[in-house]
């Protein structure tokens, strides 16, 4: 066992006084050294309650005859972090989760881990240390959070996170009072876990199952329910015969499983930021993952799924209509299904005991929401390395669009304009040098987005950003454009009043500039420069990659 390295030989005797003094006892020498990596933090209700998790873990880990150790990982809350300079450290926490768990798990020799995430950037940043260390592992997230109920005329509204981002709109065009959105803010999070729609943490949750390194489950049931720590003792027991059997992260992730994760993904209409977390995990993998296999994968995979903010439907619906199983039942002929998981089933074996209970949360691919997937990738010369768009969410009015651009550098800039009511229909708003390197850190424009929405704009006015989105974000939203404005990619060169040009359908967004323009602007343009000098930003902004490939690390 690789634990050996610690607790046997006569060498290893300081190692085993340091063991004790945690209660570890001599007569557990032959047992297996258990991570147990747990991102618990009291701010963000998504973990505020993953300790109960660990402990049903670590009674799993016990009964299946192994030692667990408990140790943590970092967590941002996006919700909170948003709309102010904290966002700007969300996409990078990615990186140090991983490198974290590596330090961890290679300082103590552990044999084996369970991984206990639940929010946004926690999910990939776990998974990329899990393939990148391929010691025995297995997930189990927090759960997804109950939808809020808002009183209405005709009963209860089912409200989340979003609705409050959207509210705020609402608030300025003057079609809420104050008193009624702190109303809304009060019972739009009932309690802990996940935020209950198809957003990036759900999305990342759900894909973990699909992926195959959670167990049936993982992505849907809620974190109130008992189920869920009744499905953490589980994966506690299961981590000890996935060490028996040395079944690794990499004979589980690999390139079926990963186009499995995306096929899911895209019938789910799930958050753009699958694209960037799936392919930095398949760049852990070591597996060539492109943006042009995204499409692909999207060509040929029907939505089956109107998940919030897409739809009405939430986390709850669609545990309650099958889960995360069912869907794959009806995927299963897009779907690699002898492709293995953490269950010790291949995926073939789980789908066929599960059925569809609700088929207008879960739809037949007869009967689907659109015979395409609900993320579309975009090239032209607005981005000639890829941009990235939830096709789910969008009005039809705005599949295809024209229209002059107003250009901001900055999200708090462009937010200003929307709020002032500067924004004039037909606008394609840019928000740019908010890349992975400009940020730096690839802030998520959820503010910006959501007031569009909440004043009327989305079904007139695109936003397009080198930066990215919220799950919780809808609209004609087009983010993660490639290469971004601070390696001077065409959207650098925009000035106010260019025309820009959406074509979703076909893949497409355009300026109406020849190229000897583009590259003339973007020859008299100045060199960039950092906007931080100091601390962990910097050194992010110094070796993090194109979005277009994930936004990992240049190594």
């Amino acid at each position: 066992m690789k634990s050996d390295a610690v607790k046997r030989g006569v060498e290893r005797a300081g190692h085993r006084a340091l063991l004790h003094a945690v209660g570890w006892r001599r007569a557990e020498i032959d047992k297996p050294f258990i991570g147990i990596v747990n991102s618990f933090t009291e701010i963000v209700p998504g973990h505020v309650h993953l300790r109960d998790i660990a402990e049903e873990v670590k009674a799993g880990v016990c009964s299946g005859g192994g030692v667990p150790f408990e140790f943590n990982t970092i967590a941002v809350g996006d919700g909170i972090a948003m709309n102010h300079p904290g966002m700007k450290y969300s996409l990078p926490s990615r990186e140090l989760i991983a490198d974290s768990v590596e330090i961890m798990a290679e300082a103590h020799a552990f044999d084996a881990l369970v991984f206990i995430p639940n929010c946004d950037k926690i999910v990939p940043g776990m998974l990329m240390a899990a393939v990148r260390l391929n010691l025995p592992a297995i997930f189990i997230s927090g759960g997804p959070m109950l939808a809020g109920r808002l009183r209405s005329k005709n009963g209860f509204l089912k409200v989340d996170t979003s609705s409050v981002f959207e509210a705020v709109g609402k608030v300025v065009r003057g079609e809420m009072t104050q008193e009624e959105l702190e109303q809304l803010e009060e019972i739009a999070c009932p309690g802990y876990g996940s935020c209950a729609g198809m957003f990036t943490a759900n999305t990342m949750n759900c894909a973990t199952e699909a992926l195959g390194m959670g167990l049936p489950g993982n992505g849907t049931i809620l974190a109130v329910d008992a189920r869920r720590r009744q499905l953490a003792k589980e994966a506690g027991q299961r981590v000890m015969e996935l060490l028996a059997s040395e079944i690794r992260p990499r004979d589980i992730v690999n390139m079926d499983s990963i186009r499995n994760a995306f096929t899911v993904d895209m019938a789910l209409g799930g958050s753009t930021n699958s694209v960037l977390h799936l392919m930095a995990i398949a760049h852990e993998a070591e597996v060539d993952f492109s943006l042009e296999m995204v499409n692909q994968i999207s060509e040929h995979t029907p939505i089956l799924c109107k998940l919030s903010p897409a739809g009405d439907y939430h986390l709850e619906d669609l545990g309650r209509a099958g889960g995360i199983a069912a869907v794959m039942k009806e995927l299963q002929g897009l779907l690699n299904v002898e492709s293995r998981t953490v269950s010790g089933k291949s995926v073939g074996e789980i789908i066929a005991d599960s059925q569809v209970v609700d088929k207008e949360v879960i739809r037949s691919v007869a009967n689907a929401y659109s015979a395409t997937g609900g993320i579309a990738i975009l090239f032209g010369n607005l981005a000639p390395e890829g941009a990235v768009v939830k096709r789910a969410a969008v009005a039809p009015e705005m599949m295809v669009h024209r229209g002059p651009s107003r250009v901001f550098d900055s999200e708090e800039e462009a937010t200003a304009a929307i709020m002032s009511g500067s924004i004039k229909l037909g606008d394609v708003l840019v928000i740019r040098y908010e890349g992975p390197k400009g940020g730096p850190g690839m802030r998520e424009m959820l503010t910006p987005t959501s007031l569009l929405i909440g004043m009327g704009l989305d079904k007139e006015v695109a936003l397009i950003t080198d930066g990215r989105f919220s799950g919780a974000s809808r609209g004609a939203a087009i983010g993660h454009i490639s290469p971004e404005a601070a390696s001077k990619g065409p959207i650098a060169a925009l000035t106010n009043g260019d025309m820009v040009k959406i074509d979703i359908p076909n893949h497409k967004l355009e300026v109406e500039l020849s190229d000897e323009e583009i590259s003339d602007r973007l020859a008299r343009l100045v060199d960039f420069e950092l906007k931080v000098k100091t601390g962990y930003l910097r050194y992010y902004a110094e070796k993090v990659s194109s979005g277009s490939t994930g936004a990992v690390f240049s190594r």
